[in-house]
């Protein structure tokens, strides 16, 4: 028998058994489903559109519970099957492309809300961050952060996000967030439970070394946020006080500024007007005069003032990548992009623009210094490399988001992956020990 066909026997046989575990609607090897289950967003980048399609599944799976997850990998791990593990899929760099083939494994059935406890919220990872939010908001909660994409499942958030809404008191996600995990090794072990630091080597780490199949994550007392919309006549205006802003205390959840370009590319709303840079931010009440006050005294206006959580979701979607995904809606394939970082992004914004050429920002109020994303013409990668250069050399922080390897905590990712995943069936092709881009890792 030929290797070719011993691994389709292979997958074959795997289909059987997870229809015996999990039901038949939870399988699929159906044509079309296994196209949907080997993208992401990943259309975002130009420079791996290009490359698309990267890998097809031969299976998918949709478990329902941390349980049916952890049997699912032991299943396809005993037949030396590759698992691509797969949140909402909201991913946009092809984290969750099966680049080898083999099962899907699909999360986003897996949805329960485990428990809601005095700090925290426990959920299995399928479960939407909108769906924690308002379950910890019932008992009074809030999660200390989420996403600028409320869809994504707090599994995809952990294993492949940084931060977002909440970020300016709290961090990116490794950085507290998170107080325990139940993970899955490809030894067969079933579900394991870590708590605190050891719970951190699996976030950001795509699933390489471990899936996560529950995770309990921190929250905090409910606060009635304000959702504040205001303009200047260009950017610099906006940027003039975001870093003050983004100062207040208490800290707001989100401070967010772009270009008058980018703004004009958003969606369309009367506190977001034409020919103007947009000013946004989701404020405490006990804030919201003195941030009113800055804005007029820098020469901006006040658009509107909004409240209750679907306005507050509703900016939150206008934050982080979303604003220059809008821009490149608008000239699809023109433009690629990169995040950046650093106190120049405010203090001098434009050096950082005469530097790129005609590069276009959304910047935001950091944890610890402004953060943002750029956008330029794209013209092949040599550009993107050409960028990557010239912003760092005048102290811009750059990551190079074109890519799909794990370059955060590298070393440590692989050192573990080599114990609880020593077949290197988890997320093949996603953990390149070489990788050394010179702009790896967070820019926050």
């Amino acid at each position: 028998m030929t290797t070719v066909q011993t691994a389709v026997n292979a997958v074959a046989s795997l289909a059987e058994e997870l229809v015996d575990l999990l039901g038949p609607r939870n399988v699929s090897t159906d044509g079309r489903m296994l196209e949907r289950a080997s993208v992401d967003g990943a259309r975002m980048s130009p420079l791996i559109s290009e490359q698309l399609p990267l890998g097809v599944a031969e299976i998918v799976a949709f478990p329902t519970s941390a349980e049916q997850i952890a049997d699912v990998v032991r299943a396809a791990v005993a037949k030396g099957i590759p698992v691509t593990p797969r949140g909402k899929g909201t991913g946009n760099y092809g984290q969750a492309i099966p680049l080898s083939g083999g099962l899907v494994l699909d999360m986003s059935r897996a949805r329960t809300i485990v428990e809601v406890g005095e700090e925290t919220i426990t959920a299995d990872a399928g479960a939407s961050m909108a769906q924690l939010e308002q379950a910890a908001s019932e008992h009074g909660r809030e999660l200390w952060m989420y996403p600028s994409t409320m869809n994504s499942s707090i599994g995809g958030f952990l294993s492949g996000g940084s931060g977002g809404t909440g970020t300016i008191e709290h961090g990116a996600n490794h950085e507290g967030f998170v107080a325990a995990l139940d993970v899955v090794h490809a030894d067969g072990a079933g579900l394991v439970h870590v708590e605190g630091e050891e719970a951190q080597v699996y976030v950001h780490n795509y699933g390489t070394a471990g899936i996560i199949a529950r995770a309990t994550v921190r929250t905090e007392p409910l606060v009635t946020w304000r959702a504040l919309y205001a303009s200047f006549p260009d950017v610099d205006g906006s940027v003039s006080v975001l870093r003050d802003i983004g100062n207040l205390r208490p800290a707001p959840r989100l401070v967010s500024a772009d270009t008058v370009t980018v703004s004009e590319a958003l969606p369309d709303d009367p506190a977001i007007p034409e020919g103007r840079s947009s000013l946004r931010a989701i404020l405490h009440p006990d804030t919201l005069e003195t941030a009113r006050t800055m804005i007029e005294q820098a020469g901006g206006r006040i658009e509107d003032i909004r409240r209750g959580s679907q306005a507050v979701a509703k900016m939150s979607m206008l934050s982080y990548n979303h604003p220059i995904e809008w821009l490149q809606k608008s000239r699809p394939g023109f433009y690629y992009h990169l995040e950046v970082g650093g106190d120049l992004l405010v203090d001098d914004l434009d050096l950082v623009h005469a530097t790129i050429g005609d590069g276009l920002l959304h910047v935001e109020a950091g944890h610890t210094v402004p953060i943002g994303m750029l956008a330029a013409e794209y013209t092949g990668p040599e550009c993107i490399d050409d960028a990557i250069r010239r912003l760092t050399a005048i102290g811009v922080r750059v990551h190079n988001c074109h890519q799909w390897n794990v370059d955060f905590e590298i070393a440590r990712t692989v050192e573990r992956a080599a114990r609880t995943d020593p077949g290197g069936l988890l997320n093949p092709g996603k953990l390149n020990p070489a990788y050394s881009g010179a702009q790896k890792g967070s820019i926050r």
